[in-house]
């Protein structure tokens, strides 16, 4: 079996970690093994590992990107290292500071970068078509003001198309 990281070696040592009904696995030479910290304590971040065999590295690379080394949140003191060591975050700021990094590893982990949660079919079809209208509205307020007023009457248009056939089925009531 190869390595999960440097897929050339043959890996020997094999990490296993179950978060519910699922069961992930990890396989790795010594070298890599040796390399993210397996053998020590202090600095192994399984969930580095998991995550994508290597956030930190893309956080690293993020900060190279900038002026700075390593990148340090003002608020918590937390940094790169920290990061990599627990896996998670120091507090709200971190998303700020980290946030170059972390959008490519939010992208490779979810579906986009952005939360958006779950929600029942019927209730995230009428949340959809609010949104989407208050977007029209907005934008035919806009174009109101700085006189554009074709492109207002093709937003008028689409609104008055929206509303008259029937939205979505709305969310249950309580």
């Amino acid at each position: 079996m190869k390595c999960c990281v440097c897929k050339e070696r043959e890996a020997t040592v094999h990490l296993t970690q179950i978060a519910g009904d699922k069961i992930q696995k990890l396989d790795l030479c010594e070298e890599c093994a040796r390399s993210k910290g397996v053998n020590d304590p202090t600095g192994f971040s399984l969930a580095d590992l998991l995550l994508g065999l290597g956030a930190s590295q893309e956080m690293e690379q993020a900060a190279a990107a900038t002026k700075g080394g390593e990148l340090k949140c003002p608020r918590c003191g937390f940094t790169q290292a920290d990061y990599k060591k627990a896996g998670r975050l120091g507090c709200p700021d971190c998303y700020q500071t980290f946030a170059e990094g972390l959008k490519s590893l939010l992208k490779t982990m979810h579906k986009g970068p952005r939360h958006i949660g779950k929600a029942p079919e019927q209730l995230r079809r009428h949340l959809d078509f609010k949104r989407h209208l208050a977007q029209l509205q907005r934008q035919l307020a806009q174009a109101i003001e700085t006189e554009d007023f074709e492109q207002a009457a093709v937003l008028r248009d689409e609104i008055k198309h929206l509303t008259a056939k029937p939205a979505p089925a709305s969310a249950p009531r309580k």
